[in-house]
């Protein structure tokens, strides 16, 4: 097995100019072309959990993610690993099942890794983590919620729940529903709603309210129970995954969508196109949040933390479809 020390004789250069080499360190263009051909000739695979561990700079940024279901966070994570494959940065990719403390375990473990950076897709925060995370001696990016002087980066939810109830009052609808998630997640559970009602509010639009859970089998189940008892005429749901379940509900029980209920969701999911009729849905830049929050990561790996923006808001847009109509 050919090993660093075998590179570096080959080389004719220490190994600690074959380890800034491999960590992406300054070195000049003449060395770098001879490692370059040497690497691809021998085939050497540097351990890249070893190289993070021995590196002054590391390489390897941790990203934290709350579910593996989750079409939202997968379209992030494409956007994060094309920006950090082009820049040879290793990703360590942890779970919280939505599991608070899972989370703030998970921030622990990276940062006895030694990451360069942890990147950390948000739901719940309480007090204890937001402490945690301004206390860490590592940076930490925040997507989906923010925290005062934390560099995060969210989308314009209020903004988008303003936007679908100023679709639905455009349509004419007044006896709307809104069938949202917890409020412990700031973001879907309570930005979302609030723009919602306040559009509606100022229309003299009547409001319900129903909680679900981000799941389709579990929306789809609780949609069967409540719409046989709804007045409304718009149905407006926190994520499209929502919307589908309600979807499939209202295939279930005969309710014809647009004609009996209109529909809509967020996201702008690619999957609602495998659903007739097509979901209208405010369409948020998923991929375009991973490569403007890895591009964010690199420069604080190569500058460091200063003059860095402490918040980023992604603008999102309506898409009408199908499942909504005037009345």
């Amino acid at each position: 097995m050919v090993t660093l020390s075998d590179i570096a004789k080959m080389a004719n250069v220490s190994k600690s100019t074959v380890s800034r080499y491999l960590n992406n360190g300054s070195i000049s263009e003449k060395t770098k072309k001879k490692l370059d051909k040497i690497v691809h000739e021998t085939g050497y695979q540097p351990n890249a959990l070893a190289q993070s561990l021995k590196a002054s700079q590391s390489n390897m940024v941790g990203v934290i993610i709350p579910r593996y279901d989750s079409t939202s966070t997968n379209q992030v994570l494409k956007g994060i690993d094309s920006i950090s494959y082009e820049k040879n940065i290793q990703l360590m990719i942890t779970n919280t099942n939505l599991n608070l403390k899972r989370t703030k375990e998970n921030i622990s473990l990276l940062q006895r890794q030694k990451v360069g950076a942890i990147i950390l897709f948000a739901t719940e925060i309480d007090k204890e983590l937001e402490k945690q995370i301004k206390l860490s001696n590592i940076p930490i990016f925040i997507i989906g919620q923010q925290i005062n002087n934390c560099p995060s980066f969210i989308y314009k939810d209020y903004e988008a729940g303003k936007i679908i109830a100023k679709h639905a009052i455009e349509q004419g609808h007044k006896k709307l529903l809104f069938v949202g998630v917890t409020e412990k997640d700031y973001s879907v559970g309570v930005l979302r709603k609030k723009g919602f009602y306040e559009v509606a509010e100022k229309n003299n639009a009547s409001i319900e309210f129903i909680e679900t859970g981000f799941s389709r089998s579990y929306s789809y189940e609780k949609s069967l129970d409540f719409l046989p008892k709804i007045k409304a005429t718009y149905i407006a749901a926190a994520t499209d995954h929502i919307a589908i379940g309600i979807s499939n509900a209202c295939a279930k029980l005969g309710i014809s969508i647009p004609e009996d209920v209109s529909l809509s969701g967020f996201g702008g999911y690619s999957i609602i196109q495998n659903v007739y009729p097509h979901i209208t849905t405010v369409t948020y830049p998923f991929s375009q949040m991973g490569e403007i929050v890895m591009k964010r990561v690199i420069q604080v790996l190569d500058k460091g933390t200063e003059n860095i923006d402490k918040l980023t808001e992604l603008q999102v847009n309506l898409n009408v479809q199908g499942s909504t109509k005037k009345i």
